[in-house]
């Protein structure tokens, strides 16, 4: 496994944390209908989609000139509880309520050196290396892959091989041809990685690497430019993934992601197969021919 340096590309500006949520809380309120949250519909024609600024207000319990000052940027001195009201309102998920609080009541942070490595504790990378069975790879800010096993690299590919600043989720999904392959319900994993993106946008508007990011993959890619305008939010949880393997074909892994107690930006991401599954033998044969060629993801060091 292998730690990512740190990419250091041209610094770009910040998100602007004003733009971001007049822009998350306008999309919310666009999704919801009168009869979604029990308001009547009499049928008048709607400029745009969703709920009025005045019917939000109303549910929320606060002023329209309130509401439409918070939704044009300005969540200076808004309350915790205000942000509840609006948050139930909106019918925001867990992510989306913490989001929005990222966004109105943003923290400050402290500045990082510019060419800080993100670290992965020795002990974390040993447990990686005896997890040899099971595919594993710890990821840090703005979707880094940071350290891996051979497991992992035999399912997703050598990382090893790739440029340190390539070593990115967001840039291999929507920038690589062969993990669009590689993923069958490609879609919805771009949609994953961009939203695990905006969360990180919420708590770290300032970082000019994550603009950078947003900035590249916006002109690269048109499929990343429209689901970035969703401002969807998501965090890293569990699932299934379905993945179509170039040697040993079609695979169902489900996974489990676990934030670090001592670096919450670091996620340890595993997979594993049903117990007697053809995606059970299809894992033991990988792992197999990964045992029998050059061990390059466990032994590899910056």
């Amino acid at each position: 496994m292998e730690e990512q340096p740190e990419t250091v590309r041209e610094p770009a500006s910040a998100l602007d944390p004003r733009a971001e949520l007049s822009e998350f809380l306008r999309t919310r309120r666009a999704r919801l209908k009168p009869e979604d949250v029990g308001l009547p519909d009499f049928g008048r024609h709607r400029r745009v989609p969703g709920l009025r600024r005045e019917e939000l207000a109303q549910l929320a319990g606060v002023s329209v000139a309130y509401y439409t000052r918070l939704e044009q940027g300005n969540g200076r001195n808004v309350s915790a509880e205000v942000l509840d009201s609006i948050a139930r309102a909106l019918r925001l998920s867990d992510a989306e309520h913490a989001h929005l609080v990222h966004l109105a009541k943003p923290k400050q942070h402290k500045k990082k050196p510019a060419g800080r490595t993100q670290q992965v504790r020795g002990a974390l990378r040993q447990l990686l290396d005896t997890m040899d069975t099971v595919p594993a790879y710890v990821t840090g800010r703005r979707s880094d892959i940071l350290a891996w096993n051979r497991m992992a690299a035999a399912v997703f590919g050598d990382w090893a091989e790739l440029p340190a600043q390539e070593r990115n989720w967001a840039r291999l999904v929507f920038l690589r041809p062969d993990y669009r392959d590689l993923f069958v319900q490609w879609e919805q994993k771009a949609s994953d990685v961009v939203s695990f993106l905006r969360m990180e946008a919420g708590r770290c508007p300032d970082d000019p690497r994550l603009s950078s990011l947003v900035g590249e993959l916006s002109v690269k890619s048109e499929e990343f430019r429209c689901l970035w305008a969703m401002h969807d939010v998501k965090e890293k949880g569990y699932g299934v993934k379905n993945l179509r393997h170039p040697l040993v074909g079609d695979l169902t892994l489900s996974y489990e992601s676990f934030r670090l107690a001592d670096d919450a930006e670091q996620v340890l991401v595993t997979y594993h197969a049903e117990p007697g599954s053809p995606s059970a033998e299809a894992l033991r044969l990988l792992g197999s021919w990964a045992a029998d060629a050059t061990p390059k993801a466990s032994s590899a060091r910056p």
